[in-house]
């Protein structure tokens, strides 16, 4: 359906900046793609197509990516946001969050999964192993998460078994989660200690992929049981998302001081992942660090076929540097369903990123309310 239209490849496209900012552009154009991929969303999906005229906003109007109406995540919980026929979809990710909340579904098929495919692992590598010294046999790779069988409508899940079948492929068992009857996400703690011991008898690296949550439940149990492990040189961990109430809370500079303190990885090789079931992109943080100071700002970046802004709730035109704003994503490998989603997540702009505040605590909009933000 939307083969008219044409998005930067991923894998193939040189990154020559992060996120596209000032410094080196990219091979390709950003605001020509952007606007060639309005035009055909408005047209392909009927809900955003409303949802832009309720705006009066349409592609004939629009000069500047900018300009592209950007939809709340909250309108992916009432409205199928889709250019994808429904007897075409093959696949639906849900957004995380308490079992009495209603989620958000982004629907996929085939050549969109390709698409999101191509987006996240050159990203992942240039952010998690930009320094890969060895062969994708020598990582160990431990997946806090429950296997896609048990998650399929886990966008992270898909995420990290793409990981898995790209970087990471053995025969030994991978993913050291499971779903609960309730739908929570438990461990199994000692096959995880056995990958963990594994990783350190052979001395490949390790990299450990969760949510904030799971390696909470990881470290209290290794606190219980008294256990440390030094995990090998070149170990990586990659933790996302918040707690949610499945675990008790934890400030993210104690979470990684007890990631380093029980498992050994050093604080420069534990990165953060911040992404969503609406997206196709993801963003990674560095930290800057300096052997008599701590950690001043964790910036985020998405890569360089995705663009950022910072709004304020107030204005809703752009924040000032330094000033707190809610997030707002422009992303090309959102091919199939909407490319400018306005998140509740607040941040501070940083240079060519941005520093991740929190949560806005906001009234969730609903229903036909959804067509004027």
């Amino acid at each position: 359906m939307l083969s008219e239209g044409r998005v930067p490849r991923g894998p193939d496209s040189e990154i020559q900046s992060r996120n596209g900012g000032s410094g080196n552009s990219p091979l390709w154009d950003f605001d020509s793609l952007a606007l060639e991929l309005f035009g055909l969303q408005f047209k392909h999906n009927a809900v955003y197509r409303k949802i832009c005229e309720a705006r009066r906003i349409t592609p004939n109007i629009v000069e500047h990516w900018t300009q592209i109406p950007a939809v709340p995540t909250a309108a992916f919980k009432e409205f199928e946001l889709s250019c994808i026929p429904p007897d075409e979809r093959t696949t639906v990710f849900h957004s995380s969050g308490t079992t009495e909340q209603k989620p958000s579904r982004h629907y996929h098929n085939a050549e969109s999964l390709k698409i999101y495919e191509a987006s996240l692992l050159p990203w992942f590598l240039e952010n998690v192993l930009p320094d890969l010294r060895f062969t994708i046999y020598d990582l160990r790779l431990v997946c806090l998460t429950p296997p896609p069988e048990q998650a399929p409508h886990s966008s992270l899940v898909h995420m990290f078994e793409v990981v898995r079948s790209r970087t990471c492929e053995s025969a030994g068992r991978s993913f050291f989660g499971t779903v609960a009857t309730e739908g929570s996400w438990t461990l199994d703690f000692p096959a995880a200690l056995v990958a963990l011991n594994s990783s350190r008898v052979t001395r490949y690296p390790s990299l450990l992929l969760g949510t904030a949550f799971s390696f909470v439940h990881l470290l209290d149990y290794l606190g219980e049981k008294n256990l440390r492990f030094n995990l090998p040189a070149g170990s990586r961990v990659l933790e996302t998302g918040g707690y949610k109430n499945r675990s008790r809370s934890m400030p993210k500079a104690e979470l990684h001081a007890l990631i380093t303190e029980r498992l050994g990885v050093p604080p420069e090789n534990i990165i953060c992942e911040y992404g969503m079931s609406e997206l196709s992109s993801q963003a990674y943080d560095s930290a800057f660090y300096h052997p008599t100071s701590i950690v001043h700002h964790r910036v985020f970046c998405f890569p360089p076929w995705s663009r950022v802004q910072i709004i304020s709730p107030e204005t809703e035109c752009e924040a000032a540097d330094g000033e707190a704003g809610l997030i707002r994503v422009f992303d090309l490998a959102n091919v199939f369903s909407v490319m400018a989603i306005q998140t509740d997540d607040l941040a501070v702009h940083r240079g060519d990123g941005f520093e991740l505040v929190g949560r806005a605590q906001l009234v969730e909009p609903r229903g036909c309310s959804l067509m004027t933000i």
